[in-house]
């Protein structure tokens, strides 16, 4: 069976030849191969590319190493990258005339000096390059500064609960507690039995993303990077800094960890794309605030995982799933907070802030959401939209709750949503 990635497939087809190098991103088993080598693949052929002027290579793939004359296990035992020269010969063989040719490259940081191959291959009027890479810092964070300007990042994320439902066999409310639960790893929603679900997750997690992180950034302590691992999956949505976790350590854990080793750690969590941290933002003053911030699991599964599917609270899996939803659909998300100042009975003046779960931008548009799992009754509706009636602006303010209910406004042209209308409807966010 295979699911449908359209989203990213356009997104792709939208960027052939446009003069920069295509990479695609993502956490470890999300499907960036698979998006690549088949997907985009078939969609060449179908636009009627040659298959001969499709070129594709995989970087950690034994039978392809080959054909560029590298010994895989030569490579692994000599902790060593493919040779840069090797690969751009067989390129040049590749290459016969002047007809466009698409390079879709796999894992491509395995090879030694990529960028400056990658961009020699621009300066030629008749090759397309598409990359995919698991490392954020050269094809992330810092793609515009390795390809010299030239890099057009396609971010995918996990399945997002709308590309999950085209697998799911039940409803949709049966479907998102399954979505919550075990996630939108691909390999993982395949799976039939939910033990195995369960089993893959947490090898998936043991066996490939820490080993991954203690290997590539030279880990000494791992049982301190998995503790901390367990400290954040055990507290999604909630805010917290170094400083913060470091007493935590100290207090449960007698531990005598840094701030500043965890504030490593945590960028190495992010650099591997399973967590995402969102800033608070001061809607008045319109300015950051350094500290404390929030971090997410780019995948609910995993974060279960992780903690062996102890705790599930719903709403903050919900609130994990709201964030990763704006993400995907391109908005950059913060935390809100929104002073205010109330006199009390006795007239003096309290000062105090008032938090907005999610403030996302996309090019000039906002809009404000706040995640209630549950909204019984009047005194919950005004507690959450109290934010929202001191902000002050025009822009389109949101309450997502997994109460049943069709979409409506308020007086005040607030919008109700349950989360499965939110999830499910691309046009939702619109003015």
């Amino acid at each position: 069976m295979e699911i449908k990635r359209d989203f990213y497939l356009n997104k792709l087809i939208a960027r052939k030849r446009n003069g920069l190098i295509k990479v695609i991103t993502g956490v470890r088993r999300c499907g960036k191969s698979y998006l690549l080598n088949n997907v985009f693949y078939r969609s060449l052929l179908a636009d009627g590319v040659a298959p001969d002027h499709i070129i594709r290579f995989a970087f950690d793939s034994a039978d392809d190493l080959l054909l560029v004359g590298e010994n895989p296990i030569k490579l692994q035992k000599e902790n060593r990258k493919v040779d840069p020269e090797k690969f751009i010969a067989y390129i040049r063989s590749k290459i016969a005339d002047e007809g466009t040719y698409y390079l879709l490259l796999d894992e491509v940081q395995e090879l030694d000096a990529f960028e400056t191959v990658l961009n020699g291959y621009l300066r030629r009027d008749n090759t397309d390059v598409y990359v995919t890479g698991s490392n954020a810092k050269f094809l992330s964070s810092d793609v515009v500064t390795e390809f010299a300007g030239r890099g057009d990042e396609t971010r995918l994320y996990p399945l997002s609960f709308s590309e999950f439902m085209t697998v799911w066999d039940g409803d949709k409310y049966e479907g998102l507690s399954q979505y919550m639960l075990y996630g939108g790893i691909p390999l993982v929603v395949l799976r039939k039995d939910d033990q195995d679900k369960a089993t893959t997750l947490q090898r998936l997690f043991d066996e490939i993303y820490v080993r991954d992180i203690v290997k590539r950034h030279d880990v000494r302590k791992k049982e301190e990077l998995e503790d901390l691992l367990n400290v954040l999956s055990s507290s999604v949505g909630s805010l917290t800094n170094p400083e913060k976790l470091k007493n935590t350590f100290r207090n449960v854990k007698k531990s005598a960890i840094t701030s500043g080793t965890i504030k490593r750690y945590l960028d190495y969590f992010e650099d591997s794309f399973l967590l995402e941290s969102a800033r608070r933002y001061d809607v008045k003053g319109r300015a950051y605030i350094d500290s404390p911030v929030k971090y997410y699991f780019s995948d609910l599964g995993l974060r279960n995982a992780r903690i062996n599917f102890r705790q599930f609270e719903q709403n903050h899996m919900m609130e994990n799933a709201i964030y990763n939803e704006l993400r995907i659909r391109g908005y950059n998300v913060d935390v809100g907070v929104v002073p205010v100042a109330e006199k009390n009975k006795s007239g003096s003046v309290s000062r105090r802030r008032l938090e907005v779960d999610f403030v996302c931008n996309l090019g000039s548009s906002r809009i404000y959401i706040q995640s209630a799992y549950s909204i019984p009754d009047e005194e919950k509706r005004e507690q959450e939209i109290r934010p929202f009636r001191r902000i002050g602006d025009s822009f389109k303010k949101i309450v997502v709750t997994r109460d049943a209910g069709k979409p409506r406004y308020d007086e005040n042209g607030i919008l109700t949503v349950n989360v499965y209308d939110f999830l499910l409807d691309s046009t939702i966010l619109e003015a």
